[in-house]
């Protein structure tokens, strides 16, 4: 699985930036088409819903999904064999 921010619905709220538990958003810096500045992800590879939604089956944590006003977060299904990049936080 893979998280995306729809630059096209995301309002800037940067709501996402205060709840998420494995900090992966960060407030952005550059405005979008609309002059949004919408938020980045730093590392989403931390995100357990990422890494393990399709071993479990089922939604982990998603308070960034649920936070958010606009309904600008989502994920999406990923090529299964892409190589992905696994972190150990310690």
């Amino acid at each position: 699985m893979k998280l995306i921010i729809d630059e096209t619905r995301c309002k800037g709220c940067n709501l996402c930036t205060l709840v998420c538990p494995y900090k992966i958003f960060q407030e952005g810096t550059k405005p979008n088409h609309k002059g949004v500045v919408v938020p980045v992800l730093d590392r989403p590879e931390r995100c357990t819903n990422c890494r393990l939604q399709k071993l479990y089956g089922r939604v982990l944590c998603g308070v960034c999904q649920m936070i958010c006003p606009d309904q600008a977060i989502t994920w999406v299904d990923e090529d299964p064999y892409t190589p992905e990049k696994v972190v150990i936080e310690e």
